[in-house]
Parts: structure tokens; C-alpha cells; sequence
């Protein structure tokens, strides 16, 4: 059930009798309560008060009115001590102010644009949401959904929802999986790895991994695995584990297409490579950049929309797509 956050009043008309203002107001504190509770387990008597705008003595008996009401509010002694919500409680109604409702929408419009599309799985859930939210608050969401024109980000790539479930949850019970992988190219590639995380970068979804067989790490982009299978085995990630720094540097390695590049740039203006394209090291006042690559034409356009000199020392492909892109420049000015 979804609805609108109810104010206190329409708690209080629900019981016989014409309710005080403090016993309102007292029933409407101890549900923000329980709200804080459970958005932050292990939260203390201290901060509760201070998040409710209350003393710590008045933020407690808030907690006594919650544990009357047969709700299993747990308490730990010690310095990582607090409440939490105990194990048996129904949760209520989920609810939403009219400003959330509406914030909801927009987020998955910004990042989902098919979301007025029914037949998609996104656009599916949140139609299922619009139509239960009250006829006030679901006129402007709906309106907003199905009028909005979003242009789509070109750039992003959206995974399959089942299949991104099956890497979260590899990842999060430490279970390998077999893997049926495309390449940019159209290779196609079937590997069994360690997942260690699902990472967003820029609008694309990436699986950070250890393959077995090349017992390297690698990053594979989840819109492009055909299926994926958990398999027995655990494993160990890495202890004290950075995903996105682990992804940005391994962006550019373990593809078809070697790539070794020297830069007319600046070593100290190194961060200007995107990583995705490998890594960088000084040479000679220059700066070398070695990486890999499934779509050797893309990465030498990636390469000179640095604006700076540059020469292939390595990669066949790489190489006959650098002559290939000098010709068609070359051949855009004749005359």
C-alpha cells in the first residue's frame, strides 16, 4: 500500500472521542520516531532527541510509547550501543509526501527514459506506483511522468534487471559465477570469475571480478552478458577493497587489442586521460599511456580528442586504425 504521510490529526480521529493536542502531537513523534529508528539503526537516545527536536529524556518515552504499542524497539548497551527495530514487526503503510512522490518520479525519468513506456519493467513499476499514490499527489506525478521529454543520455547503457540481480547477489554471498560475454567487437567469451562488485560509472553498470584462468582483474560492462550462472564456490574478496578505484584502474586492460601510446603531454597533466583508456607513466618529459581495447577506431578517437600529439608505438590494430582516421582527416581538407 502506498499513500500520503498522514498528519497527526488523522491518527488521532481514528480512536473514539475527540483527541487532545498533545496526545496528537505525542503519537506523531512516536511514529517519526519508529520512521528514524529504521532509517538508522543502532541510532542513540542523544541523537534520536536531537533529530526529533527534543531532550533525550522526552526522545526515550517516545521509544516507551512505541514499545507499548507492541512495537519490538531493541536497545544495546555500550559506545556502538542504540535502538533498533526488532525482529516480528509488520512494517506500515509505505508513505510518501507529496514532495517525495514527485521527487521519485523525476529521479527515475532522469535516469530510466522509458519510464512512461508500460511494457518496460521500470515503466511498469512506477505506473504501479503513480496509480496507488492518492488522486491529489498521483495527478501531478503522472502528469509529469507522461509529459517530461527527457532526451536519452547516448552514452548509458542499461543492463538486464535479472541478470543484474543474479551479480548483486553473487557479490554479496561471495558465490563465483560463469559468465556468457560480448564484446564491443562481438567476441563472445565464456569465463568463470569472482565477482567483487557491481560499480555505475557515468550511466554504464560494470561487473569489477578476478578471472580464475587469467587470475587477473577485470571489468566487464553488465548490458553486454548474454547470461550468468552462480556456482558453488566461494571466494574471498580482497580485504579493505575500493570498487570504483579498483574499476577506473582496471578499465583498460584484459581486451583483444593492445594499445601503447606516447603523448606530447605533460606528465603532470596526466589526469587528463580518461581511464578507461589504460594507465600512464612518464617518459621523457612525455607521457606514456599502455592499455587495451575491443574497438581499436574508438580508442584512437578517444586518443586524439586529447588535443595533443601523440604516436602509436604498439598494437597492429591500433596502429591501421590511427592511419585509417589520419586518412579521413586528411581527406576532409583536400583541396
Amino acid at each position: 500500500m502506498v499513500g500520503v504521510r498522514p498528519s497527526p490529526q488523522s491518527h488521532a480521529e481514528r480512536r473514539s472521542g475527540p483527541p487532545s493536542a498533545s496526545s496528537s502531537a505525542s503519537t506523531a513523534r512516536a511514529l517519526l520516531a519508529l520512521e528514524m529508528i529504521q532509517g538508522a539503526p543502532g541510532i542513540t537516545a542523544e541523537r534520536l532527541g536531537e533529530r526529533l527536536g527534543v531532550s533525550e529524556r522526552a526522545a526515550r518515552r517516545y521509544v516507551g510509547v512505541l514499545r507499548d504499542a507492541g512495537i519490538p524497539i531493541e536497545s544495546v548497551r555500550g559506545p556502538y550501543g542504540g535502538y533498533r527495530v526488532g525482529r516480528g514487526l509488520r512494517l506500515p503503510p509505505l508513505v510518501f509526501t507529496a514532495s517525495e512522490a514527485l521527487g521519485l518520479v523525476m529521479a527515475v525519468l532522469d535516469g530510466h527514459h522509458a519510464a512512461a513506456d508500460p511494457t518496460d519493467p521500470v515503466g511498469s513499476a512506477l505506473g504501479k506506483l503513480v496509480r496507488a499514490l492518492p488522486a491529489p499527489v498521483a495527478a501531478t506525478a503522472d502528469a509529469v511522468r507522461r509529459t517530461a521529454a527527457a532526451a536519452p543520455d547516448r552514452a548509458a547503457a542499461r543492463p538486464d534487471p535479472e541478470v543484474t540481480t543474479t551479480l548483486v547477489q553473487a557479490c554479496a554471498e561471495h558465490r563465483s559465477l560463469r559468465l556468457g560475454y560480448r564484446t564491443e567487437a562481438g567476441t563472445e567469451l565464456a569465463v568463470e570469475v569472482e565477482p567483487w562488485a557491481v560499480v555505475v560509472r557515468h550511466g554504464r553498470w560494470y561487473l569489477l571480478c578476478r578471472v580464475r584462468e587469467a587470475d587477473a582483474v577485470r571489468t566487464y560492462r553488465i548490458d553486454r552478458v548474454r547470461h550468468a550462472e552462480m556456482l558453488a564456490e566461494t571466494f574471498r574478496p580482497p580485504a579493505g577493497l575500493d570498487p570504483v578505484a579498483a574499476l577506473e584502474e582496471n578499465l583498460g586492460s584484459g581486451w583483444e587489442h593492445p594499445a601503447d601510446v606516447l603523448l606530447d603531454l605533460d606528465p603532470a597533466r596526466a589526469d587528463r586521460v580518461p581511464r578507461v583508456l589504460g594507465r600512464c607513466t612518464p617518459e621523457g618529459g612525455r607521457t606514456r599511456l599502455v592499455g587495451s581495447t575491443s574497438n581499436p577506431a574508438w580508442y584512437v578517437q578517444q586518443v586524439a580528442a586529447l588535443e595533443c600529439g601523440f604516436t602509436v608505438l604498439g598494437g597492429a590494430a591500433l596502429v591501421d586504425a590511427a592511419r585509417a582516421l589520419a586518412a579521413r582527416v586528411a581527406a576532409s581538407v583536400s583541396g
